[in-house]
């Protein structure tokens, strides 16, 4: 396996730092709002990479946090209601609320859930136990507002994994005016002293909360321990919170993440997703319309480094892709049904293809295609299958196997025919028998009738079929 590693720039072979087990921090959701397809990109790039790293026998140990306290979700329950208690109150309520709604919505995609999702909350001890080892030794230091990183102090080893000098970079990325004691515009808070009914926790330092990058690199190191394979993440990621991430690792003398890896930025019909510009598309309003293995087709048809824009007319395509999958695994399922297997030409090709894109930095592009043309090749064989060659139909069951087996490691769930339930069943025989009567008006009633439970039938060249809505 290899993949491109962000801190060095290219793509290098993958060699866990324990053969048997991989262990990868992936960034999760600041709580303050619904959850929209840019989460949802990043939460399936890294869902896939964990399903392909378990197929070549890895156990995955998988962290995604939870930013449970940040200046958002104050700002966010600043609008709520005064009657839903003091502000500290309608913080931890904004928090809750949210991550129900992210947690909900992950689930509704198939994400599997992760070793441990802890929360920042959790760790405040921890934090602080943190910040005080920077600042014993000399990388951290107490400003009249809070705690501060010495960027400077780290040197020539701070701009490494966003591959910049401190000296050329333009603006500080956290120029905070109201910012007090702050020897450098580049330093960054570890330690925010709260405000008036802010939450707040009493630490050395004064009462008040961590700062976004120190949650993390806590978080991190606790679970994973101060060395670890993989950290992963959105591009927009990359400076400053994950190269801020590292410098504080470093300034412990902590090594920290080995392989870093980014997905690319998404955008809604060619802008960004702001709500100045009321582009914001949430995973639940997607999900209303289609199922989620047609937003993971759509996620995944774009290498996982590359920026991607959507648009509901290529999430349309996603489900007319997601519809020709359906439409081959329902003509074996149930035209051709259970028996013997066997391997066949087709099947071998598309798993060597598959395994083969997935080993060279997350191909998913590659592996779908690979798919495709399992797809086509099997579909231009069912009318012979159909017809009584029996070596064919024994070859389709193999490939239709392997397809499934294939695209469940793209976390795809794509519905069996055994889960047809009954009634439905009953109906595609009634209608065939309508059909041989030539009734056509109660078998365009049959159709409508399936079509209220959210499947479709296809008349096919061996018969009928019911495949679901997508």
């Amino acid at each position: 396996m290899q993949f491109t590693n962000t801190l060095t720039g290219r793509k290098e072979p993958f060699r866990p730092m324990n053969p048997s087990g991989v262990r990868m921090y992936v960034c999760g959701v600041t709580v303050y709002d619904d959850s929209h397809l840019g989460h949802a990109r990043g939460a399936v790039v890294f869902d896939t990479l964990r399903r392909f790293l378990e197929r070549r026998g890895l156990k995955v140990t998988h962290v995604r946090n939870i930013t449970d306290v940040d200046d958002k979700i104050i700002a966010r329950a600043r609008r709520e209601p005064a009657s839903a208690g003091s502000l500290n109150d309608r913080t931890r309520a904004v928090a809750e609320r949210y991550t129900r709604s992210f947690q909900k919505d992950f689930i509704r995609l198939g994400l599997l859930p992760p070793t441990h999702e802890p929360k920042a909350t959790e760790y405040i001890p921890k934090i602080q136990k943190l910040i005080a080892r920077l600042i014993d030794r000399e990388m951290a230091y107490v400003g009249e507002d809070g705690v501060y990183f010495a960027v400077r102090h780290l040197g020539e080893r701070y701009g490494r994994l966003s591959n910049q000098k401190l000296d050329q970079m333009l603006e500080a990325p956290e120029a905070e005016p109201e910012s007090r004691g702050k020897m450098d515009p580049w330093d960054f808070a570890l330690w925010k002293r709260a405000k008036s009914e802010e939450p707040a926790w009493d630490s050395p330092w004064g009462a008040g909360r961590p700062g976004w990058h120190i949650e993390c690199t806590t978080m991190a190191t606790d679970l994973l321990g101060q060395s670890f394979d993989i950290h992963g993440g959105g591009r927009d990621l990359i400076f400053p919170h994950h190269e801020n991430e590292l410098a504080q690792a470093l300034g412990a003398e902590m090594s920290f993440a080995k392989t870093w890896l980014h997905n690319g930025l998404l955008t809604v019909e060619g802008q960004k997703m702001s709500k100045s510009v009321g582009n914001i598309v949430t995973i639940e309003a997607v999900l209303k319309k289609h199922p989620a293995d047609v937003l993971r087709l759509f996620f995944l048809g774009v290498h996982y480094r590359s920026p991607m824009d959507f648009t509901w007319e290529h999430l349309e395509e996603s489900a007319a892709a997601a519809a020709r999958i359906l439409g081959f695994l329902a003509q074996v399922e149930q035209l051709i049904g259970k028996g013997e297997m066997l391997p066949s030409a087709p099947a071998d090709a598309a798993r060597s293809e598959f395994e083969e894109a997935m080993a060279d930095d997350l191909n998913t592009p590659r592996a779908l295609a690979a798919l495709h043309g399992l797809v086509t090749r099997g579909s231009a064989r069912l009318r012979e299958a159909f017809s009584g060659n029996e070596s064919f139909r024994k070859q389709l069951r193999g490939e239709a196997e392997t397809l499934r087996e294939l695209t469940e490691v793209l976390g795809l769930r794509f519905f069996r025919s055994a889960d047809l339930p009954a009634e439905l069943m009953k109906l595609r025989e009634e209608r065939d028998q309508a059909r041989k009567r030539k009734d056509f008006k109660r078998s365009d009633e049959i159709r409508e009738q399936v079509k209220k439970a959210g499947f479709l039938m296809e008349d096919t060249g061996g018969g009928t079929v019911i495949v679901p809505d997508v």
